[in-house]
């Protein structure tokens, strides 16, 4: 019979070491780059991040400003009681309302909602009159038309924005307003138009323009289409548009002169060059 012999190895296994703690990544120096890389990334923004990049520094403000590529997004200011901000363009109309607040502890606050394809974000700030009203046996409030200076903030707002594209204005300037019209715009609507007079309209470099209400006279109207159809003012015009007008009236006292041809609006013409 064999012997049967068993043996036994032992092995001293080192405890098995902790994986390396990783650092936290760093920031990406994006204001360190280029300025076309950094013309790159902002093309990939969405408005919200392109906005908050802007209200880190100034200099990132700076840089913000200097974009000059065309945005595929469109920027809609609606000031009512409140100011609202509405972006077109994404997959979801984005709304921004800045809304005064009675409590001290929302100022500040943001609140974001989605309801369908519609996301409204709430920044509140706050505002102290409900408070102090609590400090007064009586409060009388008076408002004068006078002092709501609608002229003077439209003035502030056209020469500290750039438009690109279109541009309608639904505000009652006072008749002798001069507002800076931006040039080069595809479409002008002005609601209340009576502030444009027949200089002013010389003056507007626009593809498509709306103006109801206005006042310029019947005589200036066939002026203003002689020469434009001389090429001698408003030559990107190509379309424009007046409301309050009778048809054949029109024809009878502003384009009696004119060579001109009404068509019916379901006609369609293709132009061949």
């Amino acid at each position: 019979m064999l012997p049967i012999y068993v043996c036994r190895f032992f092995f001293k296994m080192d405890p098995p070491k902790p994986f390396p703690i990783m650092d936290p990544p760093k920031p990406f120096p994006i204001i360190r780059l280029p300025f076309l890389a950094i013309e790159e990334i902002f093309k990939a923004m969405d408005p919200i991040e392109i906005i908050n990049f802007s209200m880190i520094s100034k200099r990132t403000k700076g840089i913000a400003k200097q974009m000059s590529f065309y945005p595929k997004y469109k920027i809609e200011l609606y000031i009512n009681e409140t100011l609202e901000i509405r972006f077109h363009g994404t997959n979801d109309v984005v709304s921004c309302f800045y809304v005064m607040a009675s409590n001290k502890y929302m100022d500040g606050k943001i609140v974001e909602e989605a309801f369908g394809q519609n996301i409204t974000r709430r920044v509140f700030k706050y505002d102290p009159f409900d408070e102090w009203k609590h400090l007064f046996k009586y409060c009388h409030l008076f408002h004068a038309e006078e002092r709501n200076d609608v002229d003077r903030h439209t003035a502030y707002l056209l020469d500290n924005i750039t438009i690109i594209s279109e541009l309608g204005l639904d505000v009652y300037n006072n008749d002798d307003f001069n507002g800076n019209i931006p040039k080069n715009l595809q479409e002008l609507r002005i609601n209340n138009s009576k502030w444009v007079g027949y200089e002013k309209l010389l003056e507007i470099d626009c593809k498509s323009v709306i103006l109801e209400k206005n006042r310029i006279l019947n005589k200036q109207w066939n002026l203003f289409v002689k020469k434009w159809m001389a090429m001698e003012t408003n030559q990107n015009l190509e379309h424009l548009k007046l409301d309050y007008r009778d048809l054949e009236e029109f024809r009878a006292l502003v384009l009696y002169d004119i060579p001109h041809e009404v068509v019916d609006g379901a006609v369609e013409r293709i132009l061949k060059t």
